[in-house]
C-alpha cells in the first residue's frame, strides 16, 4: 500500500510539472518531444553498416559506406525523441534557472535485432544566474534558432557551425562574450587518422551580437578565438586559430528566409561536424591551420496554416594543402533538401523530406546519398 501512494504521488508531481507547476518562487516545466522516422537511403558506394552514424543522420563525411554492402538501406528509429526539464526561481530580484536535456542518439550501445535500446545521453545541462550561464549548451559561436526547418536531424550540416560543450557566458542585452571547451583536431604529416590533442590550457574564446530591425528580421555576428594545442608523442605545437559567422532570419509575410554564413582558419570541429580538421602537422613538426568556409539558405513557405515546406541548400569547402595533408582528407560537401510537413494540431507534426548529399575528397573521390525521410513528431 505505501508503494502504491508513493507511486500515485510521483505521478501527480509528473502530471504537475508536465503542465507548469510552482513550489514557492520556484516554477517547474517539463518539456521534450517523441519522434519516429523512417529512412530510405540510397549510397553510391555502399551503405555503412547498421548503426553507423550516418544511419541515424546526416554526417558530412560519412556517406563513402562499405563497397561489401548493398546501396539500399532502410531504417527506423525513434533515437531523436527527447526530453527536458526547467527550473526557474525568483530571488530577491534576481532569476536563477537551470535546464538538462537528454536524448538517445549518435550511441553504439545498442542495436535493431531485439529491443533497439539506447542510453540517453546529455544535451544540455546549465545553471544560469541573471547574465551568467554556466553548464553545457549550444556554443556561443552557434546561433540554434536560424537552422532550416528539416526532418534530418540537423539539417544543411555542412553550413553551419554545430558544437554542444561547456562553458561560461556572459550575456548584457544583445552582447555575449564566452570562454568554452577548447579541443584540437589536426590532420598528420601526410595524411592519416585524425589526431585528437585532449591537452591545451587555453580556453577557446566567442563574443557575439544579437540585433533586431524594424521589420523583424533578427541577425547575429560572432567570432571566435582559438589556440589549437598538440602535446602527443613527439609533438609539441601551438596555433591560433579564428573564424567568423553570420545569421539571419527574415521574414517574407508569413515566410521566413533563414541563412548561414562562416568562415575561417583553424575552424577545425566548429564547422560541418568536424569534416574537416584544424590543421594539419608540417614538416617540422608545427600546425599549418587549414581555411574553411561554409553557408546555407533556406526559404520556408506556409501553403496554409497546417502546410509548410522548407527549401534548403547547404556547402562547405576546406582549402587543404594537399602536400601536406594528402589526398585523403576531406574536401567539399554539400547537400539540398525539400520537404512537406503536415501539423493538424499544433503539438503534432508529419512530414516528408528528400535530401540529396555529395561529399567530395581532395583526390577527387566522392560519396552520395539520396534519402527519403518520413517522420512523425508530438511536442510534449
Amino acid at each position: 500500500m505505501r508503494q502504491a501512494k508513493i507511486s500515485l504521488v510521483a505521478m501527480a508531481t509528473m502530471l504537475a510539472v508536465s503542465s507548469g507547476a510552482q513550489a514557492g518562487d520556484t516554477e517547474f516545466k517539463f518539456g521534450g518531444y517523441v519522434k519516429t522516422d523512417v529512412m530510405f537511403s540510397d549510397y553510391s558506394n555502399g551503405a555503412p553498416d547498421s548503426g553507423n552514424l550516418s544511419r541515424q543522420f546526416y554526417v558530412p563525411g560519412t556517406i563513402y559506406g562499405d563497397s561489401s554492402n548493398g546501396n539500399q538501406v532502410v531504417d527506423f528509429q525513434a533515437r531523436e525523441s527527447r526530453f527536458n526539464f526547467k527550473t526557474s526561481t525568483d530571488l530577491d530580484g534576481h532569476k536563477l534557472s537551470g535546464f538538462i536535456e537528454l536524448d538517445f542518439m549518435t550511441h553504439t550501445d545498442g542495436n535493431e535485432r531485439v529491443s533497439n535500446s539506447y542510453s540517453p545521453r546529455i544535451r544540455h545541462a546549465f545553471v544560469s544566474f541573471d547574465n551568467w550561464t554556466v553548464g553545457q549548451t549550444w556554443t556561443t559561436f552557434q546561433n540554434p534558432g536560424a537552422l532550416p526547418e528539416n526532418l534530418d536531424f540537423v539539417g544543411a550540416a555542412e553550413g553551419t557551425p554545430f558544437v554542444r560543450q561547456t562553458m561560461v557566458r556572459y550575456t548584457n542585452g544583445g552582447f555575449q562574450f564566452a570562454v568554452e571547451n577548447p579541443e584540437t583536431t589536426v590532420t598528420p604529416h601526410g595524411g592519416g587518422a585524425r589526431v585528437t590533442s585532449g591537452s591545451g590550457m587555453v580556453p577557446d574564446f566567442v563574443a557575439r551580437y544579437n540585433f533586431k530591425t524594424e521589420g523583424g528580421a533578427k541577425f547575429t555576428v560572432a567570432g571566435l578565438a582559438r589556440q589549437l594545442n598538440i602535446e602527443k608523442d613527439e609533438l609539441d605545437t601551438q596555433e591560433m586559430g579564428y573564424g567568423v559567422s553570420f545569421t539571419g532570419v527574415i521574414p517574407v509575410g508569413n515566410d521566413d528566409i533563414k541563412l548561414s554564413a562562416t568562415a575561417g582558419d583553424g575552424l577545425g570541429r566548429y564547422m560541418a561536424l568536424n569534416y574537416a580538421n584544424a590543421g594539419v602537422i608540417d614538416e617540422n613538426g608545427d600546425i599549418e591551420t587549414i581555411s574553411s568556409y561554409g553557408g546555407f539558405a533556406s526559404y520556408r513557405h506556409w501553403w496554409n496554416d497546417k502546410w509548410r515546406s522548407s527549401f534548403t541548400l547547404s556547402g562547405f569547402k576546406a582549402d587543404n594543402n594537399e602536400t601536406l595533408t594528402g589526398g585523403s582528407v576531406n574536401k567539399e560537401s554539400y547537400s539540398g533538401y525539400v520537404n512537406l510537413l503536415y501539423s493538424p494540431v499544433k503539438p503534432l507534426t508529419v512530414g516528408v523530406e528528400y535530401m540529396y548529399a555529395e561529399n567530395t575528397k581532395q583526390n577527387g573521390d566522392n560519396g552520395e546519398l539520396n534519402r527519403v525521410i518520413f517522420s512523425v513528431k508530438y511536442v510534449l
